[in-house]
């Protein structure tokens, strides 16, 4: 009966979540009403407040499906690297660029990114860092298995080397979410130029 309660109840936090995404993306994160969240989601006024306290926790919590769905894909490559380094490192960028506009607006994320900066004690700006040292985790972990498969050279750093990997995405993606006009293939084409800068650096061959 217990697990049954637990199944519901991720269900409606679930649905929740997802009606909160489109109505964001609708009518824009402040426009966007807890009623008209709570109707979507098929859940009274009261239910959606015993799930969240108000909307940032709420976006934090797409925030968070957005990140965990990202790093739930990415260990696939990091546990399967293609045998080019430039390809592996290229194939985790994309991986995360193409998934962050899944749940999330450009709007959103700079809400969410304003939110960390504005307010970094809270519980929601430190979970916010929480996830972004999980991404760079990761790609450290991509970092350290090129080099454990010979793909990086052994006297190489593999941390600070994906740290940096991860610092340079990072930042692009910031330039990509204040700026409407930049598409995605541009993000991504700029980010595989620093990785072949990159890769180049650390004694691995460009990919032709």
């Amino acid at each position: 009966m217990a697990g049954l309660r637990e199944r519901q109840k991720a269900k409606r936090q679930r649905a929740i979540l997802q009606a909160a995404s489109t109505l964001f993306k609708q009518n824009g994160y402040e426009a966007a009403r807890i009623e008209a969240i709570a109707e979507a989601a098929e859940v009274s006024v009261g239910t959606f407040y015993n799930y969240f306290e108000h909307k940032a926790d709420l976006l934090l919590a797409i925030v968070s499906m957005e990140v965990e769905e990202v790093l739930n894909q990415g260990q696939g490559v990091v546990d399967a690297p293609q045998a080019d380094a430039y390809d592996a490192i290229c194939t985790l960028v994309a991986t995360y660029y193409d998934h962050s506009l899944v749940y999330l607006t450009k709007e959103m994320w700079r809400t969410a990114m304003a939110f960390s900066i504005q307010s970094p004690d809270t519980p929601f700006s430190r979970r916010y860092r929480e996830l972004d040292l999980a991404l760079a985790e990761q790609v450290v972990a991509l970092m350290e298995r090129l080099q454990q498969g010979g793909q990086v050279l052994r006297g190489v750093d593999a941390r600070a080397f994906g740290e940096l990997t991860f610092l340079g995405l990072n930042g692009l993606f910031t330039t990509y979410t204040v700026s409407e006009d930049m598409a995605l293939d541009e993000l991504k084409a700029a980010m595989f130029r620093k990785v072949r800068a990159l890769t180049a650096q650390i004694g691995v061959a460009e990919a032709g």
